[in-house]
């Protein structure tokens, strides 16, 4: 029975995949890197904030350091989740409706902290969530079950009774070892997965106002 969600941001709450896909490209240009691997932003994909940093760093011999790293993506990004990004379709009514139900939930996502409050706060909904959790507070990032296992404590619930709704396969693979119920989303820039997330999720949508068909 599931008495508790714990949403991803990016790709599933927040239509801003598609930056990440641009600002990996960009900052690699602006440091004299001229052709970027078209496949750039899937290959850090799945690595934390930090392992992505020292990626760039390694890999195309980058002359500065991961905090510079860190802080200059941040920046390039900073403008869209602070005025541009949108919520993804029936976020609201979602909300609405978990309300309505008395199921608590909270969001645990790989995006900087002050990137996804600034998102949160400008559309709204930022004060609905029981808790926002980031690599800020479990640095392993979503490789790891802990920032799972962090939200599910926050509610007094167990995993089998927590539904994590995720956009990307390793997240949904990583709750799925970590016995939590999961329901993948669909999100373009992970389309090309869909077919592994549908088959290894216990529930899969186009769109999240079928989640109440669960509820």
């Amino acid at each position: 029975m599931i008495k508790g969600i714990i949403f991803d941001l990016d790709g599933t709450l927040i239509d801003s995949m598609n930056i990440w896909c641009c600002v990996d490209r960009a900052f690699l240009k602006e440091n004299s890197i001229d052709n970027p691997p078209e496949d750039i932003s899937d290959r850090v994909r799945k690595l934390t904030i930090d392992g992505a940093a020292e990626y760039f760093i390694n890999n195309f011999g980058l002359k500065c350091t991961k905090k510079y790293v860190i802080d200059r993506i941040e920046e390039l990004v900073k403008i869209e989740y602070e005025e541009n990004i949108p919520l993804k379709p029936y976020v609201k009514e979602v909300l609405d409706m978990l309300d309505r139900k008395n199921i608590p939930y909270g969001i645990a996502t790989a995006t900087y902290k002050s990137l996804a409050e600034s998102a949160l706060k400008r559309l709204g909904i930022y004060e609905r969530f029981n808790f926002l959790l980031t690599e800020y507070e479990y640095p392993k990032g979503k490789n790891f079950p802990d920032i799972y296992m962090g939200g599910a404590e926050i509610m007094g619930l167990s995993p089998d009774n927590v539904l994590v709704v995720e956009d990307s396969l390793h997240c949904i693979e990583t709750a799925v070892n970590s016995g939590f119920m999961t329901a993948g989303i669909y999100d373009e820039v992970s389309s090309a997965e869909r077919h592994i997330i549908e088959k290894i999720s216990d529930y899969y949508f186009e769109s999240l106002d079928k989640i109440e068909s669960i509820l």
